[in-house]
């Protein structure tokens, strides 16, 4: 076997560990960031008031402005609040939409973020923003928004509810599951989505069972982490395209969105990607093909199953095809509208993910 690819590591550090955020300032120290603006999401200002005392004078102060998908006016607001307050930098605490929020002000002013996850979205480890307008949402890549740094401290997510834990660990699985797939893969992305993937498969029963398992809980931030870097080093195809047109346009919950269409997305693209089918099938439980294994253990989790259950009506499929379908990229099988269409149908019902013959 022979190699060829180009593979470029994103900047920055990262943190591991139980009781890591005590180190925060630490983190700060290494950036030389003097007054950070805390951001969070309405419902975390507890965790975001903890680390806002930890930080001390240099915190300018909370803001819990953060919701999904990153709403251009709420980001333009507290850009603004940002500069007002002198801030030097952000430290955003949550999962993708506080992280979102600050790589908007990033974009925006250039002021360096570091993260605290509390959830599994990955958001954290990639250099790509988004932003939605009028029902639309737009996203891009640019380096000054990747995070400095990253604190990763598995405590923080030991009160994450048991459902949100299953969602945002599948949704972390589907930036794996991508990137194995991806035009831009390379032999060692590869490796990090297969460990991921089978990190997060490994740990999410175990929360389910147990959510104060310091085991299970470590393992899928870690196995977080890993599906993050990958997302951040290749390019998403069909099933990011969908799930961003799905929650810019509709406002569907993010992490139970890619939970319910992953599967089926996958069960679109594994023929045509055999390499990423073994990866899938060395990771993944169960028997069967990538997909059905995926549903399987989707399902074994009590994840959601369908769009429907999550808010779409039936009347937006051939909207969201039209959407998804209106801009070329890179996916390993072609896209076409009645493909998509189909999916987008059975994802909406559903019904068992199957290969769309068309």
């Amino acid at each position: 076997m022979t190699y060829e690819f180009s593979y470029d590591a994103n900047p920055m550090r990262v943190r591991f560990g139980f009781g890591t955020l005590s180190a925060l300032t630490d983190e700060l120290d290494q950036i030389g960031l003097g007054r950070v603006l805390v951001l969070c999401s309405p419902g975390q200002e507890d965790v975001a008031e903890r680390v806002a005392s930890i930080l001390g004078d240099r915190s300018v102060g909370v803001r819990a402005d953060a919701v999904m998908h990153v709403p251009a006016e709420v980001a333009a607001r507290t850009s603004a609040e940002a500069v007002a307050l002198g801030a030097d930098g952000c430290v955003t605490v949550g999962g993708g939409s506080a992280i979102g929020l600050g790589k908007a002000i990033a974009l925006e002013h250039g002021l360096p973020i570091v993260a605290v996850p509390t959830t599994y979205a990955g958001s954290e480890m990639t250099p790509v923003w988004g932003m939605t307008t009028n029902g639309r949402k737009e996203t891009g890549r640019d380096p000054k928004v990747l995070p400095r740094s990253v604190v990763y401290d598995p405590d923080l997510t030991m009160t994450l509810p048991v459902g949100m834990s299953v969602t945002s660990g599948i949704n972390a699985i589907a930036h794996a599951v991508e990137a194995l797939y991806a035009p831009d893969a390379s032999p060692i992305i590869s490796l990090m989505a297969e460990e991921g993937v089978r990190a997060l498969a490994r740990a999410l029963p175990l929360i389910v069972a147990e959510p104060s398992t310091a085991e299970g809980r470590s393992q899928a931030l870690y196995g977080a982490w890993l599906c993050g870097a990958t997302l951040g080093a290749t390019t998403m195809s069909l099933h990011h395209k969908l799930c961003h047109s799905l929650g810019g346009t509709l406002n569907l919950p993010h992490a139970q969105t890619h939970t319910v269409v992953l599967p089926h997305v996958l069960a679109f693209n594994q023929s045509h990607a055999p390499a990423a089918a073994a990866a899938l099938t060395r990771a993944l439980p169960g028997s069967g093909d990538p997909a059905t294994r995926l549903w399987d253990l989707s399902r074994e989790l009590d994840a959601p199953q369908s769009l429907a259950e999550l808010g779409m009506k039936e009347e937006d499929i051939d909207r969201i095809a039209e959407e998804v379908t209106s801009r070329s990229y890179g996916n390993p099988r072609p896209v076409s509208r009645d493909a998509v269409t189909a999916l987008l149908r059975a994802a909406w019902a559903g019904d068992k993910p199957t290969d769309i013959d068309l």
